[in-house]
């Protein structure tokens, strides 16, 4: 059946979803060995959310291994259930050095902010541990240095964004040229202000795709292909 690519799935099934699929791996009688993960960066009004769920049912089929989307709900969700930190993300490996670069503690004192500290350790966490599809919340940024791990950014012109937005929110020209610009500055100062990075930089990503000249069908077939012969693990 295929994915309605419109609307996200429920935040709550995702999670059950991706829970069960971890106790499945950490009861394999084989050690389980992590599998390449993605971040995707995209401004705002690129088609994010649609590309990663069809690059988690391409990648799954491909390799015949289910793979999970975590954008900043689930990733909320996933960082503030603690019987799930406890019972798996203790178990999926330890993230320390490379939070530890960008200022957070987590097994100390916290410079930075709390919630967006345990955030980014889960983020880090579930990279780490292979098949899973991260969208924002500086991703390319906070998994740089884990080798399993291959960053995308999305871009599009902003008369095409706007008309995005129109189509996929159902609101008029004026609600979502606003949406655009605030939304736009907001993500760029996000990433500045946690991470003292530029999201704009193509030096985070491994390829940086046009979602004005390309659909999100063409992406993920060329993003499939370069993660294909460029896995690092």
């Amino acid at each position: 059946m295929k994915p309605n690519l419109s609307l996200p799935a429920s935040v709550e099934e995702r999670l059950s979803g991706w829970a069960r699929i971890q106790e499945a791996r950490l009861k394999a009688p084989a050690p389980f060995k992590p599998g390449p993960s993605i971040t995707l960066s995209r401004q705002f009004g690129c088609e994010g959310f649609p590309l990663a769920m069809l690059l988690r049912d391409r990648l799954g089929a491909a390799v015949g291994e289910p793979w999970s989307v975590f954008d900043k709900s689930l990733l909320e969700q996933v960082a503030q259930d603690e019987g799930i930190s406890m019972r798996l993300l203790n178990r999926l490996g330890d993230p320390a050095r490379a939070l530890e670069a960008f200022g957070f503690h987590p097994y100390g004192a916290v410079t930075h902010d709390e919630a967006f500290a345990k955030v980014a350790e889960t983020l880090v966490r579930v990279a780490a541990h292979g098949h899973a599809i991260v969208i924002g919340r500086g991703g390319a940024v906070l998994c740089r240095s884990l080798e399993n791990c291959f960053h995308f950014r999305l871009e599009a012109g902003f008369e095409w964004r706007v008309a995005s937005i129109m189509r996929r929110a159902g609101v008029d020209r004026a609600e979502a040229e606003h949406r655009v610009k605030v939304n736009t500055k907001l993500r760029e100062r996000f990433i500045q202000d946690c991470l003292d990075a530029d999201v704009n930089d193509p030096r985070h990503y491994d390829a940086v795709f046009n979602n004005e000249r390309h659909s999100i069908a063409e992406i993920a077939a060329a993003i499939a292909a370069y993660v294909a012969q460029g896995v690092r693990t």
